[in-house]
């Protein structure tokens, strides 16, 4: 994927899937609130109209599978059949973008978690390796065990460094699982593991080896999920403080995996400057600080590379000029023979806000407006896609294959 030919230009359709509810919690269900549910065919008509190739898009695992071991197909089928065979996209599969089924008590803690996301990975996979070749095994780990185990807002509610490490390190073996199982039933699948990338820096020596430590904790998750993680690896040490059991550690390590492609999700609040004195950042990231990411993790792991999620919070001039600085850093970074085999915009369209999960407030007041179509209701209800400038801009971009320039013509 990694010659000018074959770069791969995306769009993604925001998929976090929050089913559960409790005091004070409303579900996160994005295709349900994005009513994705019932416009998914003209949402992927919006997407082939840009000319992409692929289309980073999510199953719900908690709708496919209502009771384990038991599978309804008949929504995922459709879908898949019309982005593939009648529109020729290739859709990256998350199988995992947050969230997990009803029935499955205690969530990513529960002891079968890691044998269940397996068995539904291999089921996927035996079903649609006709149809699909890039599957995520899971989105954004990191995330992940944050929002579940240490921030306490997702299932199962745990917080503190003891509750992110209980998730994740299930979430971890659960991964492994599943590119064994998706391999199994699949040996020509194509692995996209997706992670949430920060970045932090500094001009103050002072601050220096703070920030260095702060980076590399973004990467925890895969350097645990490649075995990377021993008893000489810079974290383990506080893995095991805050309750990792070294059987499990070990048993990581003993049990590699290995991706095709890591996908790098970077957005303007993902990190910042450190100044001393400050409370941890100031400002926000800019579009060129995407090549300092890429260079980083290049030079880290030597892993072919495909931005999997950016845009960003703003205007649509002020997105056209994420897009514009973040592209411009892809093509640098191409030109000194790093390989970045693709780029996304995600979400394509208006997604929701996750703080509407904490709220009670109405659901137009979280229309998040990072994509190429903003919505707005109608007034009978209805979730309207309304193009923006950036349509056009990110449909010259493809159309001018592997980035090198910036297109023409207005914001």
């Amino acid at each position: 994927m990694d010659n000018q030919a074959n770069f791969l230009w995306a769009v993604g359709i925001e998929d976090t899937f929050i089913p559960q509810e409790a005091p004070g919690l409303r579900a996160l269900e994005e295709y349900e609130l994005t009513q994705h549910y019932q416009q998914w065919r003209a949402d992927i008509d919006r997407a082939a109209s840009l000319g992409v190739a692929a289309i980073r898009w999510g199953i719900p695992w908690y709708r496919v599978t209502p009771r384990p071991g038991e599978y309804d197909w008949a929504w995922v089928d459709e879908v898949l059949d019309y982005l593939v065979a009648q529109k020729g996209i290739q859709p990256i599969i998350d199988l995992m973008h947050y969230g997990t089924p009803l029935w499955l008590e205690g969530s990513f803690v529960h002891p079968d978690y890691p044998a269940f996301v397996a068995e539904y990975a291999y089921a996927v996979a035996e079903r649609y390796g006709d149809l699909v070749r890039y599957y995520t095994p899971l989105n954004e780990p990191a995330v992940n065990a944050d929002y579940t185990g240490r921030r306490g807002e997702w299932p199962p509610y745990l917080t503190g460094d003891a509750g992110y490490v209980a998730t994740l390190l299930p979430i971890i073996r659960g991964m492994t699982l599943t590119t064994e199982a998706i391999r199994a039933a699949d040996p020509d699948a194509v692995f996209v593991q997706v992670e949430a990338v920060g970045w932090h820096w500094t001009d103050d020596s002072r601050l220096r080896e703070a920030v260095d430590e702060r980076n590399a904790q973004t990467f925890l998750p895969f350097d645990l999920f490649t075995g990377r993680v021993g008893a000489d690896h810079p974290f383990y040490p506080a893995l095991v403080n805050a309750g990792a059991p070294e059987e499990q550690l070990a048993w990581l390590r003993q049990h590699p995996s290995q991706i095709d492609v890591l996908g790098i999700n970077l957005y303007p609040w993902g990190g910042g400057r450190w100044d001393w004195g400050a409370d941890r950042h100031v400002g926000e990231l800019n579009g060129g600080h995407m090549a300092d990411v890429l260079r980083y993790v290049w030079n880290r792991y030597r892993v072919p590379m495909m931005i999997t999620e950016t845009s960003a919070r703003s205007d649509v001039p002020g997105r056209a000029r994420w897009m514009d600085d973040t592209i411009a850093s892809v093509a640098a970074v191409r030109a000194e023979g790093i390989p970045i085999v693709g780029y996304t915009w995600f979400p394509m369209m208006t997604m929701i806000d996750w703080e509407y999960r904490l709220s009670s407030e109405p659901l137009e007041k979280y229309l998040l407006h990072l994509g190429l179509w903003d919505s707005a209701f109608d007034a009978q209800g209805v979730l309207q896609r309304h193009p923006t400038p950036l349509v056009e801009r990110y449909r010259a971009y493809v159309a001018q294959g592997a980035p090198t320039v910036r297109p023409a013509g207005p914001t």
